[in-house]
């Protein structure tokens, strides 16, 4: 499959073919698979959200013992490994300045 560049913002779970068209922080090469299992992880981060939005109003449940936050945790280190891998080489950069993924062992990678 031919790749395309997209425009990806994770703080909004945006995913463009438009640069203009929303604001973005990274840009990358994918293929409509490679899309579809980020977006695939963006809407279980999403549900998560959902679920840890209804367990906060549940006052004796502890914030710490939250599946839910673990969860989005684990999403969010998939997406950004994933990000880094298509990334352009400024992406790359980017991710890299930030440190996130030192550390990262990557067992729970997207399902592409």
């Amino acid at each position: 499959m031919e790749k395309q560049t997209y425009y990806i913002s994770v703080g909004s779970r945006g995913i463009s073919q438009i640069k203009t068209g929303t604001p973005f922080e990274l840009e990358i090469e994918a293929t409509d698979d490679e899309i579809r299992a980020l977006r695939g992880i963006f809407d279980e981060m999403y549900n998560a959200d959902v679920m840890g939005f209804l367990r906060a109003h549940v006052p004796f449940w502890e914030y710490h013992n939250d599946r839910e936050n673990d969860i989005i945790d684990r999403n969010l280190m998939n997406v950004y490994q994933m990000l880094y891998d298509l990334g352009k080489p400024e992406t790359k950069q980017h991710i890299e300045s930030m440190g996130i993924l030192t550390n990262y062992d990557g067992e729970n990678h997207s399902t592409m």
